[in-house]
């Protein structure tokens, strides 16, 4: 197999399932009556959906091809760093209940309109405004992935890195704009089936057969790569991820969204499990390509993000090798919708509307469609400048997660946290995070390690010098 063989047959296959994703899409905007379909698709999902949609988003080109060349390039560091989101995830199914129901009672369909309605419209904005660039950061770094297989399928025939990016983001465009969560979680359904099959099945079992099973595999496997180690760096990695879950905003929509309670716990459960088990799998797929494929074919393509791609390529026929490339599209496509949906109704919902609440639904929709254009087109930007997903990803990820993760969870459940704890809190988790990438990292800590101290200080102390004064309301659901 070489990569010439690819140019016509499996480019063909990928471009037939970008096609369809616009398809659906387009087919979905007849569902759009009013906002609450266009954002929480009219809280009707159940379990099975939400474990689809949440596996599907959780996983993503950074999740999946990012993570997949971090274990080719360092190891073990690939799991340390997925174990936490894994655990926050699981804690994150244990409270999305309560987030149903408080989204029930009271109306609300986003975490900075539960902030608005504890401590008010400047809570709301501030922390609309963070939600907006992290997703688009998010989105950025599907692009960055996506091309990264665009330019592998079509680079013989002149499909640059660039190109491919460029193709990316108007298929993301198209999709999101026209058909809003139905269309979203109706694409991560049929993404979630091909991404089992045909990465997560397909090349593990092609590799292990192309090594000549598990026990040459594990002979030849360098022990540097499997030996448990942390540092600085990685302990941050670690934090994000964790605190990251408590305020996920794509997450939240999803609890959001469910017909109950019951279906949110049981679906973020469920779709959780699923991406505990891919985290071997991609570790796997990371340690088997340095057997398999090496270091001067990924250098062909520029990025360790090529990994898994690289893979496919060289263990499967023409055919199935285009299915499997089309399954990593359809995880990447399905994180990228998911994030920029929320980005949207981030800058449209929660700071537009709050400036005009005249709007009427008709035209919140209609700005809706917009900002889900213009919005991809500042993650191609960023995705221009930094072609490597992961670093996209952990970039937007460390600063929101320390500013807001701590807040997000005191909203739902401490009755003490007040509007000035909560907006010192944000405020500091940012400024801290940030002085602390500005100044280099000092001692290799990661950045949102001091940003996530800075912010639980401000929050807890403020709180309880302003709670007895200004107490805020306490959405109770019991």
């Amino acid at each position: 197999m070489n990569h010439s063989e690819l140019s016509i047959i499996d480019l063909l296959i990928v471009g037939i399932y970008l096609v369809a994703m616009v398809a659906i899409g387009v087919y979905s905007v007849r569902k759009i009556k009013n906002t609450g379909d266009y954002f929480v698709a009219g809280h009707s999902f159940g379990p099975l959906v939400l474990m689809a949609t949440v596996c599907a988003t959780i996983i993503g080109g950074s999740g999946l091809m990012g993570r997949a060349g971090v274990a080719y390039s360092s190891g073990f560091k690939a799991v340390l760093t997925a174990v936490p989101y894994l655990l926050g995830m699981f804690l994150f199914s244990g409270i999305s209940g309560r987030i149903s129901k408080v989204g029930m009672k009271y109306g609300i369909t986003s975490i900075p309109e539960l902030f608005e309605q504890r401590y008010g419209k400047t809570a709301k904005v501030i922390l609309a405004g963070f939600i907006a660039f992290t997703m688009m950061g998010t989105v950025a770094s599907q692009v960055t992935a996506t091309a990264t297989i665009i330019n592998m399928l079509g680079g013989d025939i002149g499909i640059s890195y660039e190109a491919g990016a460029l193709i990316a983001t108007v298929v993301f465009m198209v999709y999101t704009a026209t058909s809003g969560l139905f269309g979203v979680v109706y694409t991560d359904v049929l993404q979630f089936y091909m991404l089992l099959l045909f990465v997560y099945i397909l090349i593990p079992a092609a590799s292990l057969f192309h090594v000549g099973g598990i026990g040459n595999f594990v002979a030849n496997v360098n022990p540097a790569l499997v030996k448990p180690y942390i540092d600085g760096s990685i302990l941050g990695d670690i934090v994000t991820y964790l605190v990251f879950t408590m305020a996920g905003a794509e997450m939240w929509q999803r609890a959001f969204a469910a017909k109950d309670a019951k279906s949110a716990k049981k679906g973020m459960f469920l779709g959780t499990s699923v991406y505990g088990v891919t985290i071997i799998l991609v570790f796997f797929m990371g340690l088997v390509a340095h057997q398999i494929v090496g270091d001067e074919i990924l250098a062909q393509f520029g990025s360790t993000d090529a990994t898994v791609p690289a893979l496919a390529i060289k263990v499967l026929p023409v055919g199935l090798t285009g299915l499997a490339l089309a399954g990593m599209l359809s995880v990447i496509m399905s994180t990228a919708d998911s994030y920029l949906l929320v980005s949207v109704q981030s800058v449209v919902r929660d700071i537009m509307y709050t400036f005009n609440p005249q709007m009427t639904d008709k035209a919140e929709i209609k700005w809706s469609r917009i900002f889900s254009i213009v919005l991809p087109i500042g993650a191609l930007i960023i995705a221009l400048y930094i072609k490597n997903a992961y670093n996209i990803l952990m970039f937007a990820w460390s600063f929101y997660a320390a500013a807001c993760g701590l807040p997000a969870f005191a909203s739902l459940y401490w009755k003490k946290a007040t509007k000035q704890g909560i907006l010192a809190a944000m405020i500091s988790g940012f400024v801290v995070c940030v002085g602390w990438k500005m100044m280099g990292q000092p001692f290799g800590l990661g950045a949102a390690v001091p940003g996530t101290i800075a912010c639980a200080i401000a929050l807890v102390a403020v709180s309880l010098m302003t709670c007895q004064k200004t107490p805020s309301k306490f959405l109770d659901v019991e």
